[in-house]
């Protein structure tokens, strides 16, 4: 069993920007192709950090109202530095959080998770850039056909991992949701089987029927 790589979800052919990039041409290229953020490389082709949409937007935060209608606006000495910026070094968010193409999905999205990022710029042994991915490519496994997710319980979870004979487990999957029925009832090998399905990229929920015949209207 394995779970996807970075490597194969992340975008190779990656826009970025030089710490000298001015402000207007940052927006420019995020607005060209459709993009939310690019990463702030070196002269040797590392990641510095990375400029977004909300970096930008700190500029028209930190304005007052011409009106007088608005408060103040009230933001963390570290921002109000970077709103008047006017080149990628001094707007981005630094130091860059990185991923390697050989993680899995699994490891990329708890690294997401804890340092509340939306993207990971991925480098080489060497810390030079190679792609990025972002949320929507690792949601991406989601996207599996119930098919090859059922193929992959029944070959690697049943057969290969534990040595069951598939035939003895009934496995059905419909978007995502596997439920399991026959095969072992109660136990750690029932335990084990729900716990590996759960594993499974693409897998929404597990129900455990195991240890009672299969429902042939299901």
């Amino acid at each position: 069993m394995r779970h996807r790589i970075v490597g194969e979800l992340m975008t190779s052919a990656v826009v970025h920007v030089k710490p000298d990039t001015g402000f207007k041409e940052i927006a420019r290229l995020l607005a060209e192709h459709d993009i939310t953020a690019v990463p702030v490389l070196d002269h040797d082709d590392r990641p510095l950090g990375v400029v977004s949409e909300a970096d930008l937007l700190l500029n028209e935060a930190a304005q007052e109202d011409p009106a007088g209608l608005l408060l103040a606006p009230d933001l963390p000495p570290r921002d109000r530095t970077r709103s008047r910026a006017t080149t990628a070094v001094g707007l981005m968010t630094g130091p860059a959080v990185c991923a390697r193409p050989e993680w899995t999905v699994v490891e990329a999205a708890r690294l997401m998770q804890s340092e509340r990022v939306k993207r990971l710029p991925v480098v080489d042994e060497a810390g030079r850039l190679v792609g990025i991915v972002s949320r929507s490519d690792l949601l991406r496994v989601f996207l599996r056909h119930d098919r090859a997710i059922r193929e992959e319980i029944r070959a690697e979870v049943l057969r290969r991992t534990l040595g069951i004979d598939p035939d003895t487990v009934d496995v059905r999957v419909q978007d995502g949701r596997v439920t399991l029925a026959g095969g072992p009832g109660g136990g750690g090998q029932a335990a084990a089987i729900e716990r590996l399905c759960r594993s499974v990229d693409g897998v929404v929920d597990v129900t455990n029927h195991l240890g009672h015949p299969p429902n042939p209207t299901a």
